[in-house]
C-alpha cells in the first residue's frame, strides 16, 4: 500500500501529461481562429505510434535503439521526485531537486547522442543546439529553485511544496518567472523553438527525431509530454497559494492551474514569432538576471519574511 503512494504522481503524469499539448494547441487555433486538432489528439497519435514497428538505419549503433526506452524512462521517474499531492508522500531526500534535474539532464544526454548516432547533419545541428541551450537553461532552473528552497529555509522539494504558510510574492515572481522561460526553452516551445515548423535548418527539438518512428517516435512524444508536465507542475507548486485543501480539491486545484498555464504558454506563442538563433542568448541572459536577483533577495535580508 506504501509503494502506492510513491507513484501517484508518475501515474497522474502518465494519464495527464499527453493533454498538456492539446490545451496548448487548442489554445492557438482559437487565437488563429481555426478550429484545431481535437485536445486528446497526441493520445490518439500516441496510440497509433505504439501500434507500430519501428524503422532502424543499418547506420546506427545500440545507442539509437536503446535511447528511447532510457530518455522515456528517465523522464518518468523525474516526475516521481514531485508531490502532485501534499498529503501523499514521494521520492524526497535533502536536495532532492538535483536527482530531479540529473535524471532530466540524463533523457537529454541520450536525446542527444540518438540524434548524433544517425549520423545526419541535420539531427548533428539540432542535437549541437540542444547541448548549448540547457548549458544556458539549467543554471535558471537551479538558481529559481534554490531561491524557492532558500526562502522556505529547506532542501528538500518535499518539504516545501507540502508547507502551509504565507509566502513572499515578490520572491515567487522572480522565481517562476524565469522558471517559466526555462519552461518554454527545455520544451522547444516559441519563441525560443517552433515545434511545427518544417524547416530542418531551424528545428531544435524536433529535427533529432526526425529517423524516429513507430514506438520509439511514441517514446520521444511521450517523454516531451511528460517534460512539459514537470515543469508545469514545477510553478504550479510554487505559485499555489494554499495547501492541505483536502485530496479531491487539491487535484481539481491542481489539475486547473496547470492548464491555465497551457493556455497561457498557447497565447504566448500565438502573440509572439520565434526569435532569431543569435537572439535566444539574449532573452535566457535576461532570465538568469532575474533568477539571480530573487537568489540574492532570498539570501539578503532586504526583503523580512
Amino acid at each position: 500500500m506504501e509503494i502506492i503512494k510513491f507513484l501517484i504522481t508518475p501515474f497522474v503524469a502518465l494519464l495527464t501529461a499527453p493533454l498538456l499539448f492539446g490545451i496548448i494547441n487548442k489554445t492557438k487555433a482559437f487565437f488563429a481562429g481555426r478550429k484545431g486538432a481535437p485536445v486528446l489528439q497526441l493520445y490518439f497519435d500516441l496510440y497509433r505510434l505504439f501500434h507500430k514497428s519501428s524503422v532502424i538505419s543499418k547506420t546506427t549503433s545500440g545507442i539509437f535503439k536503446f535511447a528511447p526506452v532510457i530518455v522515456f524512462g528517465s523522464t518518468l521517474a523525474a516526475s516521481a521526485m514531485i508531490p502532485f499531492i501534499s498529503t501523499l508522500t514521494c521520492f524526497h531526500f535533502t536536495a532532492d531537486f538535483i536527482l530531479l534535474f540529473y535524471l532530466l539532464g540524463m533523457a537529454r544526454f541520450f536525446l542527444i547522442l540518438s540524434a548524433m548516432d544517425t549520423g545526419s547533419a541535420f539531427e548533428g545541428m539540432g542535437a549541437s543546439r540542444e547541448a548549448f541551450f540547457s548549458a544556458l537553461t539549467e543554471p535558471i532552473v537551479f538558481v529559481s529553485i534554490l531561491t524557492i528552497l532558500h526562502s522556505n529555509h529547506s532542501t528538500s522539494l518535499f518539504a516545501v511544496f507540502t508547507l502551509c504558510g504565507d509566502k513572499n510574492w515578490i520572491i515567487i515572481l522572480l522565481a517562476s518567472l524565469p522558471l517559466f522561460v526555462a519552461m518554454l526553452t527545455e520544451n522547444a516551445r516559441i519563441p525560443f523553438d517552433d515545434p511545427n515548423t518544417h524547416l530542418e535548418l531551424t528545428m531544435i527539438h524536433e529535427v533529432m527525431i526526425l529517423d524516429n518512428s513507430g514506438v520509439d517516435l511514441a517514446l520521444f512524444e511521450y517523454a516531451s509530454s511528460l517534460k512539459l508536465w514537470i515543469f508545469n507542475l514545477l510553478i504550479v507548486k510554487i505559485i499555489m497559494p494554499f495547501n492541505n485543501l483536502g485530496t479531491l480539491t487539491e487535484i481539481i486545484t491542481t489539475l486547473l492551474f496547470m492548464f491555465i498555464i497551457c493556455i497561457v504558454i498557447g497565447i504566448t506563442e500565438s502573440v509572439m514569432a520565434r526569435s532569431r538563433l543569435i537572439k535566444i542568448p539574449q532573452l535566457l541572459y535576461s532570465a538568469a538576471v532575474i533568477a539571480g536577483l530573487g537568489f540574492f533577495l532570498s539570501i539578503s535580508n532586504v526583503i523580512k519574511w
